[in-house]
């Protein structure tokens, strides 16, 4: 079965229960990545995987209320949670999305599923190198790759961003979707208030449901100034956090 985990939680620390902001009508961030999510025409399954927080009871309110099925596990270690995800729900193929990306593309989607079942791969991605805006990533991997990493992970940035175990290491085979153009210095994802500010104004320009990336590209087309709103963060905000916490973890580790 090909399953799509969406990792969810509500404890956002540069911009607090950031999922549950409404972007589009009476939708929030949430709401907005199942719908988008749903028209994949490859996905079997959804599954919104959150943490067992009380403070996270929300999201599986919002699943239910989305015909979504969710799971409750760690809060930190990410990766565990999705093993056991994916474990419980007997997927053979994941498609890893984070709930931080309301503007997901599901044709996207669909093209890195279909690299991942054409071709001899391991993990197949948008992202390796970044072709596409943040906040269209798409990861594919099979339960058996995601079981190897679950084993062998020990960094904390390996447990906490799921596939960084993979790019760490040059075991896999990794396969990647390119975009013609080099569209990475754009950014659709959820992070920030001028995060915020600026998918709210895409979304209000754009009337058809699902939104295609082409839609987006064409609303910046005609409107190129709606670029500098959140023009100015860094991208790499999160990974870093953790790689820092990795140099604690193997400082402590050989004092």
């Amino acid at each position: 079965m090909i399953g799509c985990i969406i990792q969810a939680r509500t404890n956002s620390k540069r911009l607090p229960k950031k999922i549950l902001k409404i972007i589009d009508d009476k939708k929030n961030v949430l709401e907005c990545v199942i719908n988008q999510v749903k028209h994949s025409n490859k996905i079997e399954k959804i599954v919104i995987a959150t943490t067992k927080e009380i403070e996270d009871d929300i999201i599986t309110d919002i699943s239910k209320l989305n015909d979504c099925d969710y799971f409750r596990g760690s809060e930190k270690d990410v990766l565990d949670r999705y093993f056991n995800c994916a474990k419980k729900f007997n997927f053979d193929v994941i498609v890893r999305i984070t709930s931080d990306c309301p503007l997901i593309d599901p044709e996207l989607i669909d093209k890195v599923l279909e690299k991942f079942r054409i071709g001899d791969y391991d993990y197949v991605t948008n992202t390796f190198p970044r072709t596409f805006p943040k906040g269209l990533d798409v990861e594919v991997f099979s339960f058996s790759v995601l079981e190897k990493m679950w084993i062998n992970a020990k960094l904390p940035s390996e447990r906490e961003h799921v596939t960084q175990f993979i790019l760490n290491n040059n075991k896999f085979k990794i396969g990647n979707i390119k975009h013609k153009n080099n569209l990475s210095h754009l950014r659709w994802t959820l992070d920030q208030k001028e995060d915020l500010e600026f998918l709210k104004k895409i979304i209000s320009n754009i009337e058809t449901r699902p939104i295609l990336m082409n839609y987006v590209l064409k609303v910046l087309n005609d409107k190129p100034e709606l670029t500098s709103i959140n023009s100015g963060i860094d991208p790499d905000q999160g990974i870093k956090k953790s790689k820092e916490e990795d140099k604690k973890f193997l400082k402590g580790n050989t004092s």
